[in-house]
């Protein structure tokens, strides 16, 4: 159905928003919002109902209404003051009111003299931006021929949880098939900073799909993958695709970002630039980091004062420094994490991130079980968030729940075995093994944490207790040794208000193994 309004029209079957011919960007939500207004022109909309149709019912700020009201004002040419096309009926919802002409059928395309989509806008995104174009296939695909659309399709509806990241929608990223689909036609149409494209080829009864994310201005490949299957298994290997590739890009990107931003001088940065990089100079976990994470996360905050995950981030910073003891009053970094994690959830209450950090503020305390809903709430948010799954993990482990703690661990490691934070993962993977009182495995778990990228002395502890714990009293003095030369004073205090241990009998041996290492 296509619905003509003053110099727009918006083609529901396409997903597509247009004004004067031209293509308007839009969030997949601003779109059903448009939609569900026009349909439902000749009454009110309340916004009960705007919730329960583009939220499914989740409960969301007053002001998360208001900002898809906005976008879907500016989209189309309106704004709040004149209110010519959406209408506010205050404390009620919405109505919008401008004379619309229902077309049934497919309009008829209408390119600019080029030949070439176009927006209507040529400004910039500072937000990293990404279309999913429909996969080549090569072979005959038979009964799953729709593979080759299907998975990007996923594809697209999974990457739209990523709130940091604007996803052209298929309507627009579809109308690119085959050998024209080139990354400079790609850039100028829908103005995107990558663009992820695939290959599903069939040979009998085997299928390979392979998937890479280029960068459309420098035209690089920053990330590619190849996924094997029998044809017969394509539904099960789909959504495993699906996971893979949406928690790679959620890695992926973010890295390309701040080496991009890297390369600016830091007055030029905006404010997406400067989360990213605050983001990379956040996960080395040491102190001359965090510091400069943090001052990052306020310069992206000054620049964007409604930015989310500018505060999550500042709130993160701010938990690293109550954690590490990188603050002289940790209480202090405590109520600041906190304090930041709550701002965050202010300006965005569906944002995984924001909820992540929301639930580490109660690790703090030691109150481990408040931590529990709001990480559940990350995960639901984004079933797909492994730093998500790794913290629900890391307190379900402490509260003695090591079977439901490694099913979500081992889930974190496998949709993110190169994460900034892996090691923290293998720690809670060694933590688990002790609770059920494996030792030999959680020495060769927490081994493999100290050893990782980034580990810091909190975890070069985990491996001394687990060695001491598996009798090899040796690599448990030399962790130790390691632990306090990055970190003097550590200490069995440090150890249990960082690893809160409810379990008595592991939390027992824990102390025991301690002792015995002179902590």
């Amino acid at each position: 159905m296509i619905y003509r309004f003053g110099d727009c029209s918006l083609d529901t079957d396409r997903c597509e928003l247009r004004s004067k011919d031209a293509i308007v960007p839009v969030e997949p939500q601003v779109l059903a919002l448009l939609q569900l207004l026009i349909q439902n022109r000749e009454r009110l909309v309340s916004k009960d109902e705007i919730v329960e149709r583009i939220w499914n019912g989740r409960i969301v700020s007053e002001s998360a209404i208001a900002s898809r009201v906005k976008s879907a004002r500016q989209a189309i040419g309106d704004d709040g003051r004149t209110q010519r096309l959406i209408r506010t009926v205050h404390k009620l919802g919405f109505r919008f009111v401008a004379e619309v002409e229902t077309l049934s059928g497919r309009e008829p395309s209408l390119p600019p003299a080029s030949g070439e989509l176009r927006y209507a806008s040529s400004e910039p995104l500072s937000r990293p931006s990404i279309a999913v174009l429909p996969f080549d296939r090569i072979g005959d695909a038979g009964p799953y021929d729709a593979i080759s659309d299907a998975l990007p399709h996923d594809l697209i509806a999974e990457l739209s949880r990523l709130r940091w990241l604007f996803v052209i929608a298929r309507g627009s990223s579809f109308r690119f098939r085959g050998p024209d689909a080139t990354l400079d036609r790609v850039r100028a149409a829908l103005r995107v900073r990558y663009c992820l494209s695939g290959v599903v080829e069939i040979h009998g009864r085997a299928m390979a799909v392979t998937v890479e994310l280029s960068e459309t201005h420098e035209g690089g490949v920053v990330w590619s993958e190849r996924f094997h299957a029998e044809i017969g298994g394509v539904h099960d290997v789909r959504q495993k695709i699906v996971q893979s590739v949406t928690s790679a890009l959620e890695l992926q990107i973010p890295l390309h970002e701040a080496q991009r931003a890297r390369l600016r001088s830091p007055e030029n940065l905006d404010a997406w630039s400067a989360y990213h990089l605050g983001l990379h100079q956040m996960y080395r976990f040491d102190r001359d980091g965090n510091a400069l994470a943090a001052s990052l996360f306020e310069k992206a905050i000054a620049l964007e004062p409604g930015f989310a995950r500018a505060y999550a981030g500042l709130s993160f910073t701010h938990f690293e420094n109550a954690f590490l003891h990188f603050a002289d009053d940790t209480a202090e970094a405590a109520a600041l994490a906190q304090r930041y994690g709550e701002t965050s959830l202010e300006h965005d209450p569906l944002d995984p991130f924001c909820n992540l950090v929301m639930g580490r503020v109660f690790w703090l305390r030691g109150d481990l079980e408040g931590s529990l809903p709001w990480l559940e709430r990350a995960v639901r948010l984004n079933p797909n968030y492994a730093q998500g799954k790794y913290s629900h993990a890391w307190a379900e482990t402490l509260l003695g729940e090591a079977a439901e703690g490694r099913v979500n661990v081992d889930a974190a490691l496998e949709l993110s075995p190169l994460d900034p934070l892996a090691y923290g993962m293998m720690g809670v993977r060694a933590f688990s093994h002790m609770v059920l009182d494996q030792p030999a495995e959680a020495a060769l778990w927490a081994e493999q944490a100290a050893r990782s990228p980034g580990a810091h002395a909190l975890i070069e502890m985990i491996a001394a207790v687990a060695h001491g714990l598996n009798g090899d009293d040796v690599r448990a003095k030399a962790w130790a040794l390691s632990a306090r030369g990055r970190s003097p004073g550590l200490a069995a205090p440090d150890f249990f208000r960082a690893f809160p241990f409810r379990e008595p009998v592991t939390r027992r041996r824990i102390v025991e193994a301690l002792d015995r290492l002179g902590l």
